[in-house]
């Protein structure tokens, strides 16, 4: 008996890692967020108990005491629990509180990695997170909470890093982010991309600067990525080559 804390990636089911499927495939119960897509849900065999303990935002959902309790329960009388979450599941998925929760009540738990929004949204989009021209590293932060009243992140010193940086959960808090940077010396017209839905069908890319982040709505769930390699559209390039070449 295990409970697997499986990350999900991005949301194209053809980024799922090789042992995400198969766990699915073979699973006797699945406990998803709420922002896993039908067509990974679908992978599922119709014998497993599906448990859906996604938070929906500005509403009530199932407190992370519950899932911990799910988990254990389910956990201690079924073969194989897949625990599924967006992304990665040590990236903001609190799969650590859940590990530890699942080790004390003497369960087997077991984590596999998925692809983090962080780093495939840029990538969808056609941005570089890195760049020998234009940064030489990124910083993921959340903007779960509140900026405003943020005691956890130095925002002086992310707005002065001078490298990449990727907005994790912030479109509701897009213009509050956008304040803390300008207020610790950004430049106005730093590059800004916001990629909503990446990987899937219904993606959407939003070029604009800083000083404009979070004037209109952000739809979530997005990633917000904020320097000088968020100018960059590789896709075109891509797409460019490839008329040439017909």
């Amino acid at each position: 008996m295990t409970v697997y804390l499986v990350g999900a990636g991005p949301g194209d089911p053809g980024l799922l890692t090789v042992r995400a499927a198969a766990l699915l495939r073979t699973c006797d119960v699945v406990v998803h967020d709420r922002l896993v897509g039908e067509d990974i849900l679908a992978m599922v065999p119709p014998w497993a108990e599906m448990i859906d303990v996604g938070k929906i935002p500005g509403g009530r959902g199932t407190t992370q005491q519950q899932i911990n309790q799910i988990l254990i329960d389910r956990g201690r009388t079924a073969d194989c629990v897949v625990r599924l979450k967006g992304g990665d599941p040590h990236v903001f998925g609190r799969a650590g509180e859940e590990l530890e929760a699942l080790l004390a009540a003497g369960v087997h738990a077991e984590v596999v990695p998925g692809i983090s929004s962080a780093i495939a949204a840029p990538t969808a989009a056609g941005i570089p997170l890195t760049s020998r021209h234009a940064s030489s590293g990124f910083t993921v932060i959340t903007a779960h909470q509140d900026p405003a009243n943020d005691r956890t992140l130095d925002w002086d010193a992310l707005a002065r890093l001078g490298t990449t940086l990727v907005v994790l959960m912030g479109a509701a808090r897009a213009r509050k982010v956008a304040e803390r940077l300008l207020a610790g010396g950004m430049a106005p017209d730093t590059p800004v991309a916001v990629i909503t839905d990446a990987t899937r069908d219904t993606q959407l890319i939003v070029r604009t600067d800083l000083a404009h982040l979070g004037l209109e709505p952000v739809q979530s769930p997005a990633t917000i990525v904020i320097g000088a390699v968020a100018a960059y559209d590789l896709r075109s390039l891509v797409l460019a080559a490839e008329g040439s070449a017909g």
